[in-house]
């Protein structure tokens, strides 16, 4: 009785491994746009044992629009970063080699999670970034006409596909609903200019809704050039005297430290954008952001509880919950 049942557990064994395998087979090469090859070699596996498992899900059904088969080891760190960190929802992509491809599965994944909450009638408050403009592409085209969307912050003087405009367009189009934009910087050369412009009654009832939206979809930034607003002339010429004052990034470009307290800056005094204090009262906020590089800022904004969903990488997954920074020395 013990061999036979031994031999149960581990023909079972064998059967979820292999699941496993063909899930993240299928995950990296249809939703992570990877070779056979760059799977072969991430997984420890022969090019000809990819292809076949591509060929057998292909035919069996497992892909269709979305990858059917779960990834436990995902699930169990989605399950966990709940549990840490105070979390209503928490999704967990595989991490992609490439930083521009996590960022885009991040994105589709939050757009994902954002199309199965969306309700008519409810408003909806986006960020921009690169992330949130990729969650376009998971978003269900529908009429949702008693909703409306909001920027909840002002814009670049530049676009690229991903500035506070395009982005807030672009998801007040997928459901046909009514746009409402910060038409000003995100942050204006004094505290004076900031306050008088708050009086305009455009920007102050687009400042109204920001506040009393449903749901609200941000993400953030770090302090190298790799962040869209470290770029920006007005953070690069003060980069040092930020980095001095503790900011290891920012939320929706208020700089925080890292207990995801705003630091004491000049800036701070100078930014258009929902306040944090607004955003913690959302009823549903998502923030989307991933890769090893953001550790800091998104550990910062978890531990302050700004948010109550968070959709990220596994990498970045398991170094929040051992809580500790990352060894990023590969990834330079």
């Amino acid at each position: 009785m013990m061999v036979n049942k031994g031999t149960d557990n581990g023909v079972a064994a064998d059967d979820f491994n292999a699941q496993q395998t063909r899930a993240r087979v299928a995950w990296l090469y249809f939703i992570g746009g990877m070779t056979q090859q760059e799977i072969a070699d991430q997984l420890g596996l022969t090019r000809l044992r990819v292809n076949k498992i591509l060929g057998q899900i292909r035919t069996d059904g497992s892909v269709v629009v979305d990858i059917r088969l779960p990834m436990a080891d995902c699930i169990d760190l989605e399950h966990k970063l709940k549990e840490r960190f105070g979390l209503e929802g928490a999704t967990v992509t595989p991490t992609l080699p490439d930083d521009a491809e996590n960022q885009r599965v991040i994105g589709e994944a939050a757009g994902a999670l954002l199309d199965g909450m969306l309700q008519d009638g409810m408003g909806l408050g986006v960020g921009w970034g690169k992330t949130l403009s990729a969650g376009l592409k998971r978003l269900t085209p529908r009429a949702l006409p008693e909703s409306w969307v909001t920027s909840i912050m002002g814009g670049l003087t530049r676009g690229s596909g991903s500035s506070t405009f395009e982005v807030a367009t672009g998801y007040a189009r997928a459901i046909s609903a009514e746009c409402w934009y910060l038409t000003a910087p995100l942050y204006f050369p004094t505290a004076e200019s900031r306050e008088a412009l708050l009086s305009h009654h455009g920007i102050r009832e687009t400042m109204r809704r920001a506040t009393s939206v449903d749901i609200a979809l941000v993400s953030c930034g770090d302090m190298t050039p790799r962040s869209l607003l470290v770029q920006t002339p007005t953070v690069s010429e003060n980069i040092t005297s930020l980095l001095d004052a503790g900011a290891i990034g920012d939320l929706l470009g208020v700089f925080l430290d890292e207990d995801g307290n705003p630091i004491d800056h000049p800036l701070a005094e100078r930014v258009l954008s929902l306040s944090l204090k607004d955003l913690k009262a959302v009823r549903h906020s998502i923030l989307a952001s991933g890769g090893l590089y953001k550790f800091n800022i998104i550990r910062a904004i978890l531990r302050a509880g700004y948010v109550k969903q968070l959709v990220t990488d596994q990498a970045s997954a398991e170094a929040l919950l051992r809580d500790a920074p990352p060894n990023r020395s590969k990834r330079q």
